[in-house]
């Protein structure tokens, strides 16, 4: 059975019955109870990357040798996306070669234009607006630290309104955890993004008092707060986020695990000895990368 979108550009691709699907499909291949190494025999995937990676291009490409298909990475010195040719030819031709295309791209118009006009399924590696792909490996974490089913897990994101925290917001609420976004006033989520949350059923608790916002928290979750691309930006935002850094006085009184995409800022949102503690979720989260990415490309490609 294939999953009935034809593209995963963000978490809400899926329903919730078919997200359901991809973390069982993900846990299964996970733990040995389902034999993945030939479900993707002979099939390619080709990776398209505009920005750098590390846990994208790795955990891709290694999952797709594990499930017995194979990888080709274009990076930005390989291709010019848009330069050149006009992205809806670049889809066109590269679509004929591969049965899959993941793309890590900045601007999320651009990785719509390649679904428009793709013939094999796009994969969401990555754009300012969204990362679906972290966000399933984020729910296959609290899934395996928590039990399923894990609806009414508390969660707290503290931070940026990022195209992180945009994603696992919608996926809070497909999932039924209880989550509170905790923000400077300036620098919380959009509102199509709450919008989209609250039609799902799970409109979160928006806070900017980070002690409030991490109290009976099980899970707190930070992402870095000057984002790929945003340099020229930096000293106004640690400006504007002094006070929402994730340490041991913000977590002290509260069991609540930390969650963190990668790559970490220590000493920025948050610290090094937080980072390295036993509440740190993040190496399994980053593990998980992997397999909830096979999860998703078995189900999307049948």
């Amino acid at each position: 059975m294939t999953l009935d979108t034809d593209h995963f550009l963000d978490i809400d691709d899926l329903s919730a019955d078919e997200l359901e699907r991809v973390l069982d499909r993900a846990l299964a291949l996970k733990t040995g109870e389902e034999d993945g190494s030939e479900l993707l025999t002979q099939r390619t995937m080709g990776m398209l990357f505009e920005k750098p990676s590390t846990r994208t291009r790795i955990s891709f490409e290694t999952g797709m040798t594990k499930l017995g298909g194979h990888a080709i990475f274009l990076g930005p010195d390989d291709i010019h996306l848009g330069e050149g040719e006009p992205l809806k030819d670049t889809s066109r031709a590269v679509s004929r070669y591969v049965d899959v295309v993941m793309a890590r791209m900045f601007d999320h118009d651009d990785i719509e234009e390649l679904a428009a006009y793709s013939s094999v399924p796009i994969v969401n590696g990555l754009t300012d607006d969204a990362h679906p792909c972290q966000t399933l490996a984020d729910l296959l974490t609290i899934r395996e630290a928590f039990g399923a089913p894990d609806d009414g897990v508390s969660v707290t994101w503290i931070g940026d309104g990022n195209n992180v925290g945009q994603s696992f917001v919608v996926g809070a609420a497909m999932a039924g955890l209880d989550l509170t976004i905790c923000t400077p006033p300036d620098y919380g989520m959009g509102e199509n993004v709450l919008d989209r949350a609250a039609a799902l059923g799970g409109e979160p608790t928006v806070v900017d008092d980070p002690e409030a916002a991490v109290d009976g928290a099980d899970v707190v979750y930070t992402d870095v707060w000057v984002s790929m691309g945003q340099e020229d930006r930096r000293e106004e935002k640690l400006e504007a986020f002094d006070g929402f850094q994730v340490n041991g006085e913000l977590l002290a009184g509260t069991d609540a695990k930390l969650m963190h995409c990668l790559p970490a800022h220590r000493g920025e949102e948050v610290t090094g000895e937080v980072l390295e503690s036993d509440r740190a979720l993040v190496w399994d989260q980053a593990e998980n990368r992997l397999h909830a990415q096979n999860g998703l490309l078995v189900e999307l490609l049948g």
